[in-house]
């Protein structure tokens, strides 16, 4: 009785080892998108898959589309239709049509984040215009790998320090967060290029309400210490390019208004000059150039109450938690915050400059 009990406890432990495997499908029976488009069909989903097709020699890029009143029907709708299993799992961007943004994300991403089937480091862009034409576009001009659009936003192949880049997850964050908000990047579909950047759109608590242009973003990338190497910015004095850059913030409390104290400190080299300007006066058109765009670019967000620069978190310590809930709209409006632009001019190479 003994040796029977114990020939059954091993049969079922061996089985419950072996049923570990049972759903696999092998990788040539999957299919692996790179980008997802999502926009809204009356009161439905409708997502477009860009999807690379291996064969012999070669990889085509297919694009395929469902609608579903979640994307998780309707990408079970495309399954149902296809060879190949879809697994959302490698998809690097998500494209979400700019009229869906404005109504507000926040289904979307909470069922992105809820189903785990999309991973949360996915980058979240909008469209300009419809994700029809977007799609075309992408499909006849990106390369048969179809990574063409995410190399648009990787650090090491195309990605540029006015871009600003969110993820899934950071949207997430956003939307169940008192005191931060994000910047997600806007692009179209360009004429000699892939896409074109439009600058950022602001999504607060899950919706897009305000929209900054391109050299903007960089100054929001900078105050999150984003590496804003090789921005080219051109004064009247001379064109430099930006090489380094960090920033350093101190708050307080005056009379219950918040004060933000924040110095951004760049390390620029010449490119060209016009005239004999001094390095006195190319940088303090510079730092007058940066600093009333920042200005001109926080009143904006100000007024929209969305705090995409995060400046909320500094005060985070100093607001009674039950008041905390309330930053946006009583704390927010009044913040006063004063940027502080400090250039240092270095590695001038064959310019030559005359003395301050």
């Amino acid at each position: 009785m003994r040796k029977n009990t114990v020939k059954i406890l091993i049969t079922l432990i061996t089985v419950s080892i072996l049923s570990g495997c049972w759903d696999t499908k092998d990788i040539n029976h999957r299919s692996l998108p790179i980008v997802m488009g999502v926009s809204m069909v009356e009161d439905q989903f409708k997502i477009h898959l860009q999807i690379p097709e291996p064969f012999p020699n070669t990889i085509q890029v297919k694009v395929v589309s469902e609608t579903g009143e979640t994307v998780s029907k309707a990408v079970d709708k495309l399954s149902t239709n296809m060879e190949s299993r879809i697994d959302l799992l490698h998809v690097k961007v998500i494209v979400i049509d700019k009229e869906l943004a404005k109504k507000g994300v926040k289904p979307l991403i909470s069922g992105f984040m809820r189903a785990r089937d999309v991973s949360p480091k996915a980058l979240v862009v909008i469209s300009d215009e419809e994700i029809e034409p977007f799609f075309s576009n992408l499909k006849n001009s990106t390369d048969p790998q179809g990574t063409t659009l995410f190399d648009f936003f990787d650090k090491s192949a195309g990605w540029n320090p006015q871009i600003a880049l969110t993820r899934v997850w950071e949207v997430y964050r956003s939307i169940h967060s008192y005191t931060r908000d994000v910047a997600v990047p806007i692009v179209k579909s360009g004429e000699s290029t892939l896409v074109e950047h439009l600058g950022s759109a602001i999504l607060k608590n899950g919706k897009m309400v305000e929209h900054i242009e391109t050299d903007e973003t960089l100054l929001v990338n900078a105050f999150y210490e984003e590496g804003t190497y090789g921005k080219v910015e051109v004064m009247d004095e001379a064109t430099v390019m930006i090489v380094g850059n960090k920033m350093d913030h101190k708050s307080q409390f005056i009379d219950q208004v918040p004060y933000l104290n924040s110095q951004l400190y760049l390390k620029v080299v010449l490119l060209e000059t016009k005239g004999n300007p001094t390095s006195k006066e190319i940088k303090a058109s510079l730092e007058t150039l940066l600093t009333e765009r920042f200005n001109e670019m926080f009143k904006k967000i100000q007024e929209s109450e969305a705090d995409i620069l995060g400046t909320g978190q500094y005060f985070r310590t100093e607001i009674p938690s039950e008041k905390l809930k309330h930053w946006r709209s009583d704390y927010y409006p009044d913040l006063k915050v004063n940027l502080q632009v400090h250039t240092v001019i270095q590695n001038e190479g064959q310019l030559k400059l005359v003395a301050d």
